[in-house]
């Protein structure tokens, strides 16, 4: 199999289940960010994490990110086509995240002010990849006002990977005995 198809070569690619769109399409953006999201989380990941389980956590996500990737690549005419927790977000996905914010933040509060990310490699990456989760949220947002989402949960479960990949950095700093500093002096 080639990694090439020279199909996309007129500015259009493929979606799930069938159909084509521009690249610059805002479905396209909205999933193009989330295999952004993978890719960050895949950094956060590789630079050794020191928290308790953290790693396999991560893992963990970027798999569920694919599932996001392909509710997201599939026009809602096809979204009947998707299976729950595997190509379709469920609630389930989402609950299982807030579970592990309210496990994680238990061990390592909030902190009460707005951090500069980069107190450690591991927890800067995390920041990164918060950030681009949030972009993609807001073109899934998009799409539901635009009535090109299916089924809102998607939306909620990016929301809520955010809030714990937020959580996540504060974990991890705090396993390493740090504290991001706050925003101002």
């Amino acid at each position: 199999m080639k990694i090439y198809t020279r199909t996309g070569d007129d500015g259009t690619t493929g979606l799930l289940y069938g159909g084509r769109v521009r690249k610059d399409d805002l479905r396209t953006d909205t999933y193009g960010g989330v295999d952004e999201a993978v890719a960050a989380i895949g950094l956060a990941r590789s630079l050794g994490p020191a928290g308790e389980g953290l790693a396999a956590l991560l893992l963990d996500l970027q798999r569920e990110l694919f599932v996001v990737g392909a509710e997201l690549a599939t026009a809602p005419q096809n979204a009947g086509k998707l299976r729950p927790g595997v190509s379709k977000v469920t609630g389930d996905m989402v609950a299982r995240l807030e579970e592990t914010i309210d496990r994680l933040t238990s061990v390592a509060p909030l902190p009460d002010y707005f951090v500069v990310p980069g107190a450690c490699p591991v927890s800067a990456a995390l920041d990164l990849a918060r950030s681009v989760v949030r972009r993609s949220e807001r073109s899934a947002a998009a799409l539901q006002r635009d009535g090109m989402l299916a089924d809102p949960v998607v939306l909620r479960y990016l929301n809520r990977l955010s809030d714990l990949l937020f959580v996540a950095a504060r974990y991890e700093e705090q396993c390493r005995g740090l504290q991001a500093p706050p925003s101002h002096e």
